[in-house]
């Protein structure tokens, strides 16, 4: 069983979050999941449901509080590769044929490295849920966050 957990890179003064998540499906099927819009708003944060899924195309979001924006997909290559823009940071989502499925890397790009810990302790969680998706699962939240966010502290080095 490969390691979950995410890595940080810093890079010119940005940061990246990479995940890993193996799948036992080809990557059209788990392309099509990733970009149909009523699964990505249960495992992506403040979607709303709304995306215009073609390059250029805006996914609308929700933060719960008030605030709503858009996001602009910057990559678009069924069925290898999705990304977007959300406000100043990037999000890449590209899948590769493996012998029995497929592997997915995600990888989201941000400048303030403050909040790597508990952004890697959620994209973990949801990450999570999105497999479960994938798989046909009933969606199950687990209760980690306090655990998750001690391992990533210790695993990037910081406080949380």
């Amino acid at each position: 069983m490969m390691n979950e957990n995410g890595t940080l890179h810093e890079s010119n003064g940005r940061y990246a979050l990479r995940f890993e998540r193996t799948f036992l499906h080809n990557p059209e099927d788990v392309f099509d999941v990733i970009t149909n819009a009523s699964y990505f708003s249960q495992w992506y944060p403040f979607a709303t449901g709304e995306m215009d899924v073609r390059l250029g195309g805006h996914i609308a979001f929700d933060d719960g509080e008030g605030t709503t924006y858009k996001g602009t997909i910057t990559k678009l290559e069924k069925p290898y590769l999705f990304g977007f823009r959300e406000v100043d940071d990037l999000i890449n989502i590209s899948l590769q044929e493996e012998d029995k499925g497929c592997r997915m890397i995600f990888t989201h790009t941000f400048n303030d490295d403050s909040w790597a810990v508990n952004t890697a302790a959620g994209w973990h969680r949801c990450l999570d849920v999105l497999v479960q998706i994938v798989n046909g699962e009933p969606i199950k939240w687990s209760d980690n966050s306090a655990k998750l966010r001690d391992i990533y502290s210790k695993a990037f080095n910081r406080e949380h």
